[in-house]
């Protein structure tokens, strides 16, 4: 037998049996470790869900009793009574107007403070700027427009102050994520060219986040036209001011047509926004 070949069985031999040794037997599937914070979530909420209709004597009999009356008040709306439609479709005009103008000066204030929230362009002051931001968004627009309310009178004039506030920290937060989105290339290839900070925010990250900047713009535009008309219940004008006068003085032929003006008009800003959105991504 040639010696060679004798070696290199001998050798496979040795290999077969080191490999036999290795080798571990499956024991069966490994079980998933289960996290406590999410086992403690789990039944959390559902005790604390049934302990909340304990606490608020929740009443499955008033709740029946209380649709039925909601059906009975909502034939008697019927058929609107257009009577005040002048004063309506002006009190809806000031709604649009103040949706508009507030979401318009929170874009801009977004807009700066954006870029300053954004932790790849300003680590430390990205930081402050996105925590501040969280701050004044906690608070609804709603309350907002009491406080504002409280120090300016009633009129507009809070509820565009209100929403102002609530849209840019919103947008503050989504422009913020949009930017630190974009390759961090874009960013090392100006800076390696001597770019300034300015020649780097509108040179190389503004092109790659402007589409999602008026994205984001026309949603938060829908969201403040359905605010401004809750707003003016509290009696920050507009057509919300309108449908709570028309409550309080049970006039409901008159309320149901303030009902109706009020949904074509966020109807139709929701289709307009649709179709805006579609041309941009045929675009």
């Amino acid at each position: 037998m040639n010696p060679e070949l004798a070696t290199e069985s001998a050798n496979d031999g040795r290999y077969d049996r080191e490999m036999k040794l290795h080798v571990v037997e499956p024991t069966g599937p490994m079980k998933p470790r289960r996290d406590p914070w999410l086992v403690g979530a789990a039944w959390f909420f559902p005790l604390f869900f049934l302990f909340s209709l304990w606490q608020l004597n929740f009443d499955y009999g008033q709740l029946a009793h209380g649709t039925g009356d909601m059906f009975k008040l909502i034939a008697k709306m019927f058929p609107p009574n257009p009577a005040d439609w002048r004063i309506v479709l002006r009190a809806a005009l000031q709604s649009l107007q103040v949706a508009l103008v507030g979401t318009a000066i929170g874009i801009i204030v977004a807009f700066v403070f954006g870029f300053l929230a954004a932790v790849n362009l300003f680590p430390r002051l990205g930081m402050v700027v996105k925590n501040a931001a969280a701050l004044l968004r906690t608070i609804p627009t709603l309350v907002w427009a009491l406080i504002f309310i409280v120090a300016v009178g009633m009129g507009p004039v809070p509820g565009i102050m209100a929403i102002t506030v609530h849209a840019s920290s919103g947008l503050i937060k989504m422009f913020s994520q949009s930017i630190e989105e974009v390759d961090e290339g874009v960013h090392e290839a100006l800076k390696a060219t001597g770019a300034g900070k300015l020649q780097i925010i509108f040179q190389g990250f503004l092109p790659c986040v402007t589409t999602y900047f008026i994205s984001w713009s026309v949603y938060r535009l829908e969201i403040d036209i359905g605010e401004s008309a809750i707003l003016g219940v509290v009696g920050a004008g507009g057509i919300g001011y309108q449908f709570s006068n028309n409550m309080r003085s049970f006039l409901l032929p008159e309320t149901c047509f303030v009902g109706l003006v009020l949904f074509v008009m966020v109807f139709s800003v929701e289709m307009l926004s649709n179709w805006y959105k579609n041309r941009m991504k045929l675009k």
